[in-house]
């Protein structure tokens, strides 16, 4: 018997975790204990994909990639790579073109990106040529014997310099790819009447994660059914599997998906191997045998993906008091290369928040996306915060030194109240909970900042530099991607509908033994999964987290999953937590009525502790 849960809207998640602590008579979950995973990660007995079975007759891939930003292809000479030993199949842009589409994208505009490059090269790093062969070693050899011809091209680093340059793209008419305004209030009015108007320019830099494991993917293609197998160290979102099988040309249900027990970490990065997805399903279907291929370090760090850089105006109304009035941001992103789902994301997971923790009436937005040649971005962690917070926080203090004001002041003058809660930000945000005077408090007190401002005092007094920082963030997770709909017109979200809401999903079910397994469609980054629904499973049941078996491989041919699955946005200990504990309650409902009958008590009396199902009235009626 098995139960599941599809979908869940944050606040309800929130009361589901609420109801664990305070309704249960929790025996595990908020207790310390020993992490499930530890043991096979120490011993070195975790199974990463690096680690899964090859199939006996399975060729490996390895990539020649682009050594410069921007160039035309005018020659591929794979001659003598075709005739070395052991090479399988040599794949180019123009395979790619035949077996497959160009990637989907959230913004509806003409720069295809194939898993290869076809016509011209854009970044550093860019897949040019995919050689298989019966190992990598013989597999690298060959790229050294293939030539390839570029006509060098002017490179765009830089993003404002994208905006009036060359187009990247041809069938494109500019850099420009996305722009969108929007208006909250009245912000004029708010900047016509302030007491004081401070702006800033500012520049968030690219940042990158760097994983212990790097990508892995192990690809195969049966003629017969049309479908592909496909197991990778991919994190999600599962919105990118419908990219992956469109590319593909197959339907959803035909493009099996398998995830590995165990990751090295990902940091968002782990979105980004979906492309080399592709490229490894075409590659099996022209070899005609599974392909496996495993990122090295330099290609890593050359090539899978970063944050977007941002060039921000940021401009705040105050009255005399310091109290702000309105904000007005000019945000230009710079995607790179392409703009690759689920981009621009990045722009757009921060949009309801753009006034942060502040009670801020008044807000105007203008959003640019650019193309430039570097490496594509992704998904990097806390993606859209740092670039929103770094600009906003550094304006307060701006504005505090120009009003002659305590930065921490000008900070406490500005946060929502907590009597305010639940708070509407000007964008449509909810601020569910939360009392942020009181946590300023706490950080004053608990953080020590009387004794942080007498050492910086004394520092000065030496003659030597001591700075003081401060910041204030609400962080929106547990998302469904739902926000990247931002970017339409209110008529075209109007046409596609409502889309609030997180979405999770958990099986909790018993065998003929009555031993509980609990399934989810979060592949681990190294938050315990294991542990936590363990220590979840284990307090609706009444037994010990040893007692409950937790699945952390995902297989999308067999295991409940949605376009929301995957590990990101900080979303396990909600959703997914939450999920396993509303269907562990839901399977528990049941049995609970199966007991009832069984012991011959009504169902009120059927409790459950120690392993067992016992009449609460009469312990030993089990």
């Amino acid at each position: 018997m098995a139960t599941s849960l599809r979908a869940f809207s944050f606040p309800t998640l929130c009361g589901v975790l609420n109801s664990v602590n305070k309704s249960e008579n929790s025996t595990w979950i908020g207790r310390s204990m020993e992490r499930v995973e530890d043991p096979a990660l120490l011993r070195g007995q975790a199974r990463f994909a690096d680690d899964l079975p090859t199939p006996p007759n399975a060729c490996h891939a390895a990539f020649l990639r682009s050594p410069i930003a921007h160039g035309d292809i005018t020659a591929i000479d794979t001659t003598r790579a075709e005739a070395m030993p052991g090479v399988v199949a040599i794949i180019t842009g123009a395979d790619m073109k035949a077996h497959s589409t160009p990637f989907i994208t959230g913004v509806k505009v003409d720069a295809p990106q194939y898993a290869l490059a076809t016509d011209r090269v854009r970044y550093v790093g860019e897949p040019v040529v995919m050689v298989l062969a019966r190992d990598r070693y013989l597999a690298e050899d060959a790229l050294d014997a293939i030539n390839v011809a570029y006509g060098l091209l002017t490179p765009v680093i830089d993003p404002a310099d994208a905006v009036d340059a060359q187009p990247l793209h041809p069938g494109t008419d500019s850099n420009v790819l996305h722009e969108r305004s929007f208006s909250y209030g009245d912000p004029e009015a708010a900047f016509a009447n302030a007491a004081h108007v401070v702006a800033g320019n500012y520049s968030y830099p690219r940042n990158s994660c760097t994983p212990m494991e790097c990508f892995c993917v192990i690809a195969d293609y049966d003629p017969g059914g049309d479908a592909f197998e496909v197991t990778a160290n991919f994190q999600g979102p599962y919105t990118l599997h419908t990219i992956m099988a469109r590319s593909l040309k197959v339907p959803g249900n035909r493009m099996r998906l398998k995830t590995p027990p165990h990751s090295g970490g990902s940091y968002g990065v782990k979105q980004a191997v979906f492309p080399y997805v592709v490229a490894l399903g075409v590659g099996a279907r022209i070899a005609g045998r599974p392909v496996k291929w495993l990122e090295d370090r330099l290609e890593h760090l050359t090539a899978a993906t970063s944050a977007t850089n941002r060039e921000t105006t940021l401009k705040a109304a105050l009255d005399a008091d310091g109290r702000i009035l309105a904000l007005d941001w000019d945000q230009l992103e710079d995607c790179g290369a392409y703009l690759r789902a689920p981009e621009p994301a990045t722009l757009y997971r921060m949009h309801g928040n753009m006034t942060g923790a502040y009670a801020i009436d008044h807000l105007a937005i203008h959003n640019r996306v650019v193309v430039t040649n570097k490496t594509p971005t992704g998904l990097m962690r806390g993606f859209g915060g740092p670039q929103i917070y770094f600009p906003l926080e550094r304006l307060l203090d701006k504005a505090a030194a120009e009003l002659g004001l305590d930065p921490l002041e000008l900070r406490r003058r500005n946060l929502v109240p907590g009597t305010a809660m639940p708070y509407r930000t000007a964008p449509g945000a909810l601020l569910d909970s939360g009392d942020y005077e009181r946590s300023v408090e706490r950080a004053v007190q608990d953080g020590g900042l009387a004794d942080l401002v007498a050492r910086r005092e004394a520092a000065r007094a030496e003659g030597r530099q001591y700075g003081i920082g401060y910041s204030v963030v609400v962080e929106p997770s547990i998302s469904n991607m739902g926000y990247i709909t931002t970017l339409l017109s209110p008529e075209q979200r109007e046409r596609s509908g409502p889309k609030n809401g997180a979405l999770a999903t958990a099986t909790v079910g018993f065998d003929p033994s009555g031993a509980i397994s609990v399934a989810v469609s979060s592949v681990p980054q190294g938050q315990g999964h294991r542990t936590v629904l363990a220590q979840v499973a284990a307090d609706v049941f009444g037994l010990e987290p040893k007692d409950v078996a937790v699945m952390t491989e995902h297989d999308t041919g067999k295991d409940a999953w949605s376009i929301a699955s995957g590990n990101y946005s900080s979303r396990f200990a909600g959703a997914v937590a939450g999920a396993t504990h509303t269907a562990a309650m839901q399977l528990r409902d049941r049995l609970t009525l199966i007991a009832a009958a069984d012991l011959n008590v009504p169902p009120e009396d059927v409790a459950y502790g120690e392993g067992r199902i016992f009449a609460a009235t009469n312990p030993d009626n089990a």
